[in-house]
Parts: structure tokens; sequence; C-alpha cells
């Protein structure tokens, strides 16, 4: 099995005043994530919502100013670190992931062990 992140980038402006039960919703389409991931034979093995990037603070060279690096139309706006068979079962995951106001962002976890840096 090989650890992919599944990235969820969404336009933060669709959360700014989102109803209870949209949220509640929102939060169900999660939860059937994380059950058809186990479904098809792979494991979520962590995963969180970030808070807004008005919350960030960036750091570059040494500096810190407020506020995330730079302003887009989306934000990452959370995360699933997968266990997943290989690409093939980890693009059908990322598929189910949700994210109604963007999308997510698939990369494989390096391994930096010292048995795989050779």
């Amino acid at each position: 099995m090989t650890q992919y992140m599944i990235l969820i980038y969404e336009n933060e402006a669709a959360y700014e005043n989102v109803a209870p039960e949209a949220w509640a919703s929102m939060l169900d389409a999660h939860n059937a994530f994380a059950k058809a991931v186990s479904d098809i034979g792979a494991t979520v093995l962590a995963g969180a919502a970030l808070q807004p990037t008005s919350t960030a603070t960036s750091v570059r060279s040494g500096e810190v100013t407020d506020g995330p690096f730079v302003e887009t139309k989306e934000a990452l706006g959370g995360y699933y670190l997968v266990d997943a068979r290989d690409l093939d079962q980890a693009l059908q995951i990322a598929k189910l992931c949700p994210a109604p106001n963007g999308g997510v962002e698939l990369r494989p976890v390096m391994d930096t062990s010292a048995d795989a840096m050779g």
C-alpha cells in the first residue's frame, strides 16, 4: 500500500454564512466518503478541516506575516491521508472526496526513510 495525500481546495466564501443544515450535510458527505474509502479496501489514515486563510500566518525567509502567502480563488481547506493499493485506487478515492465548491489535488507521500533513500 502507498500513502496519498488528498488536498481539498475550495472557495472559502461559500462557507462564510453557511446554514447549520448545509454544514451538517457537508459533514455527512465526508462521513460517507470515509465509509466509501473503507468499502473499496483502502484506509483513511488522517484527515482534518482547516481554519480559514484569514487565520493563517506565513513564514518566508524568516519573515512572519499575517494571512496567507498569496490571494487565490480557492484555498486549502482540509486534507485526507489515505493508504491505497496504487495510483488507480487513489484516483478512485480522490474522485469520491466531497469538494462542491472547488476540487482536490492528489499527491503521493514521499518515503523519506533511510531504506527508501538508499
